[in-house]
């Protein structure tokens, strides 16, 4: 039964079983809560800029509350699978369903943007598009693979690598995750050259070259099913479907709840899409909501009671749609996320995207975030990409002053010329916006003077 196999508590790096009061899976959990990754996602943009005077949501507490949804899910798909497959699961194997499974998912949620840069999606357009505008200087010295990395550089295929990577005098294995929760995030399991739309596994890519060894580690421990040796590419681990549920929910609702915060979307509006998607998941649901806001008064305190039924009216129906699409999950034919087969079914649910994309995501204020950001990124890219692709020899002066704003532990000297702009890339994909900024100013004059 496959379902006993697709599990392991097999860590990265090579470490013995240590003794201790939690499981693997909740030390998981644990070594992403404490990591430096997860802690600079504090900093960076979520859809709003930051900082604000009315607190939105930044990629850490949408991380949080992504990781609390994927418990639920967790929980939810467990007790189902427990339930369906209890003559053919093994003791451990129903153990893990039923006790642990939230425990991945959750952790799975907290570290799945962990690879995103700075300032939102603009900071992953700024550095593919680096590459491809110097594409006549820089493409010879990579190989077709390596080269596909860089001009679509992924925030999923860098979260694998910022997981999973030893740094310069660091531990092996990086953050030492389970393979288990690691499968659990890669929403794309193929490598860059393999990408292409229409195919949901295929749509983006999920690892870089120098990751591709630990990858397929991670595909052959957990049982992750093959569709193609040359190039690399492997159906979706079933577990991945709840983690992209859980980002989902989050992300389409939670920013409404943040544009109406930031007074760009009005009360009325935002009730009225919150109250017809409950209605569209449960109509009986409808009346009894209603009736709750009859005795709520401030308007912050209102959307904030519609955002909770939303999300659990979401999760029930993304619940309900695992279980009855299991099989093909399981065996690698499923083509559809979970909620855009309700999106389909759903015309609230339609309308809650269009009226996001038209009046949130269009905003003057995301729309100058994202420019800023655009060319913040790409301008500290083309103040360490150059000299570092150069020999020691054929650098200048100028070149090796540049360097030396790199932290050590981001340069591989004896490195290739791929792993050498890859170190660079880990330390500006791991900025946060601030740091970004900063460092922005200061290299390009704006702001001279010491700062400790």
């Amino acid at each position: 039964m496959i379902l006993n196999q697709i599990f392991t508590n097999q860590r990265t790096g090579n470490h013995a079983q240590t003794v201790v009061s939690r499981t693997d899976f909740q030390r998981d959990f644990d070594r992403i809560i404490f990591s430096s990754a997860f802690r600079r996602l504090q900093n960076k943009t979520q859809v709003f800029p930051l900082p604000g005077s009315v607190f939105v949501h930044n990629r850490l507490t949408h991380s949080l509350e992504v990781s609390s949804v994927g418990r639920s899910l967790g929980s939810l798909a467990g007790e189902f699978i427990s339930k369906k497959f209890e003559n053919e699961l093994s003791e451990e194997a129903n153990n893990f369903y039923l006790y642990q499974l939230n425990n991945v998912i959750a952790a799975a949620c907290l570290c799945h943007d962990v690879g995103n840069p700075a300032f939102g999606h603009s900071g992953e357009d700024a550095i593919a598009s680096y590459f491809e505008k110097n594409e006549a200087d820089l493409k010879s010295k990579f190989s077709e693979k390596q080269w596909a990395d860089l001009v679509n550089f992924e925030g999923n295929a860098n979260a694998i690598r910022v997981l999973t990577h030893q740094q310069n005098g660091k531990d092996e294995g990086g953050t030492q995750l389970t393979f288990t929760t690691l499968a659990s995030i890669a929403k794309y399991p193929c490598e860059a050259i393999a990408k292409k739309k229409g195919h949901i596994n295929r749509k983006k890519f999920g690892f870089f070259q120098s990751e591709k060894e630990t990858f397929l580690d991670i595909a052959k421990s957990t049982k992750m099913v093959e569709e193609s040796g040359e190039p690399t590419i492997y159906k979706r681990h079933p577990f991945v479907w709840l983690v992209e549920a859980a980002d989902d929910i989050c992300y389409n609702i939670i920013d409404m709840e943040d544009a109406h915060r930031l007074g760009i979307i009005s009360t009325n509006d935002c009730e009225s899409l919150f109250i017809d998607l409950i209605k569209s998941v449960n109509e009986s649901d409808e009346r009894k909501v209603k009736e709750k806001l009859n005795f709520i008064g401030n308007k912050n305190e209102r959307i904030s009671y519609l955002r909770a039924k939303v999300i659990n009216a979401l999760i029930i129906k993304s619940t309900t749609l695992y279980q009855e699409n299991f099989d093909n999950i399981l065996n690698g034919s499923q083509d559809k996320a979970l909620l855009d087969i309700f999106r389909t079914e759903s015309p609230s649910f339609q309308e809650v995207e269009r009226f996001s994309i038209e009046r949130i995501y269009g905003h003057r204020s995301v729309v100058e975030i994202e420019n800023a950001g655009y060319n913040v990124m790409y301008e500290l890219l083309n103040h360490f990409i150059p000299p570092i692709i150069l020999e020691k020899e054929q650098r200048k002066s100028y070149d090796k002053k540049a360097l030396q704003l790199l932290p050590a532990q981001f340069i591989y000297e004896n490195a290739s010329v791929y792993e050498r702009v890859l170190g660079v890339l880990d330390f500006v994909s791991g900025m946060t916006d601030n740091f970004a900024t900063d460092l922005y100013r200061k290299i390009k004059g704006i702001d001279i003077g010491m700062t400790v």
